[in-house]
């Protein structure tokens, strides 16, 4: 598989939440010797353009105020970026905050809008996982979010080394 650098762009959970899911990273980072990353939902990835990463947050800042979105659970899987994450409803905001990203970028990649928080980044066993995941116990319905960062790294990510260069290239509020 070919591996590229591209431009991730998240939207970054507001207070209380953000502080508690940083908690459970850290957390889980140190207990199973995996990265530490800053939570996050996914929500496009482009052409490594800083340019058009910027553009694109600063459409988004202007269009959309902070967005909510509804946690279903927590999930795992054998994929490292998604080994355990807590799984949001998609809604029609996320899909219109995907489409300004890409329309302001130019870019047109169709990225698949899986919206999900990663809670750890590490290959294990599916019966840990699943241990780990039935631990788990998010205090929030829903989650609201009210920035956005785009992060250049390399697709896909595969390791603790991929995680550990990721790099913030450009940030913006949502405040409209």
């Amino acid at each position: 598989m070919s591996r590229r650098i591209v431009i991730a762009y998240w939207l970054i959970p507001a207070e209380p939440p953000r502080s508690f899911f940083q908690r459970l990273i850290n957390d889980f980072a140190q207990q199973h010797d995996a990265p530490v990353f800053e939570p996050h939902v996914t929500v496009f990835v482009g052409a490594n353009r800083v340019g058009a990463a910027e553009r694109a947050l600063s459409q988004v800042a202007r269009d959309w105020y902070p967005t909510k979105l509804k946690t279903l659970g927590i999930a795992h899987s054998d994929e490292f970026i998604k080994t355990l994450f807590v799984r949001f409803a998609p809604n029609k905001r996320l899909r219109q905050i995907n489409e300004t990203i890409r329309d302001a970028a130019q870019d047109p990649s169709r990225y698949e809008l899986e919206p999900h928080l990663s809670l750890l980044y590490k290959m294990m066993p599916a019966a840990l996982r699943r241990e780990v995941a039935a631990s788990i116990s998010v205090p929030y319905s829903e989650v609201s979010f009210d920035a956005i960062k785009a992060v250049r790294c390399v697709s896909p990510t595969q390791s603790r080394a991929d995680v550990e260069v990721w790099r913030v290239v450009a940030s913006a509020e949502l405040s409209a």
